[in-house]
């Protein structure tokens, strides 16, 4: 795969699938766009691309959460590198989790406080829409793009506790991935949503059942997409695809 004189925005790519992206997509070539909340990391993880010395990173602090903020985040890749043809909604995550809600105090899902639940839409859900709607002016005026989704098993299954999670990648699964398809058709841009199952960027994710009785690797999340956005995968858009490991075909509770 070759992505030369591509550019990409990756965004939760301080750290897991999305840096993971990020470093792949310079590796091929292409000049990559960072976008986090974390500082920190996004400085770290912007200079350890770059002294691959292939492909070109860069680095925006971004709340996905925040239009104006996305929209300098869109504004910054086409003034380093000209254009945009790719961009990946990484960032995400399960907001019981990263705001450790205390599940004694708050056990079913009415008594978690609505922010918690807020703040879990506005990163997984709106965070993407956002991006989409910014990304895609520019994509517009180019004749050219890809989007790419990142939904979750999660989102087929649903959840009886954080329900913001698998509400919005559901969203993302199965209704803006085919939004943008069809509004991207008549302007060359294609949207794909890719739906991983338990992915071992925690060692909690390894519990979790799949058929082939093992969690993904990161990496063979970040191939699939990589496929979908190289020459190969061109016919491929406004599909939602499963890399689960066959977790979505295993046989269901039974009443």
């Amino acid at each position: 795969m070759d992505f030369q004189n591509k550019t990409a925005i990756s965004t939760g790519a301080a750290s897991g699938m999305g840096f993971l992206f990020a470093k792949n997509f310079a590796a091929l070539g292409g000049n990559v766009l960072l976008c986090d909340v974390n500082e920190e990391g996004l400085e770290k993880c912007t200079a350890e691309i770059n002294a691959m010395g292939k492909g070109t990173a860069a680095s925006c602090l971004c709340d996905v959460r925040d239009y104006r903020q996305v929209c300098a985040a869109r504004d910054r890749a086409v003034e380093l590198f000209g254009r945009i043809d790719l961009l990946c909604n990484f960032a995400g995550g399960s907001s019981v989790r990263i705001k450790q809600v205390d599940r004694t105090r708050y056990p079913e899902f009415p008594d978690v406080p609505i922010e918690i639940f807020e703040w879990g839409l506005g990163v997984n859900l709106m965070g993407p829409f956002y991006f989409a709607h910014a990304v895609l002016k520019q994509m517009r005026e180019q004749n050219s793009g890809l989007i790419i989704n990142i939904g979750s098993i999660s989102g087929q299954e649903g959840n009886a506790y954080d329900m913001d999670y698998p509400t919005a990648k559901a969203g993302l699964m199965f209704g803006l991935t085919k939004c943008i398809a069809q509004f991207g058709s008549k302007h060359n841009i294609r949207c794909v949503c890719v739906s991983p199952g338990p992915v071992l960027t925690r060692a909690a994710m390894a519990k979790m059942k799949t058929l082939l009785g093992r969690a993904a690797d990161p990496q063979e999340i970040i191939d699939l997409i990589l496929f979908v956005a190289s020459d190969k995968g061109q016919f491929i858009n406004g599909e939602n695809i499963m890399i689960d490991g066959g977790r979505n075909a295993m046989e269901r509770m039974k009443g």
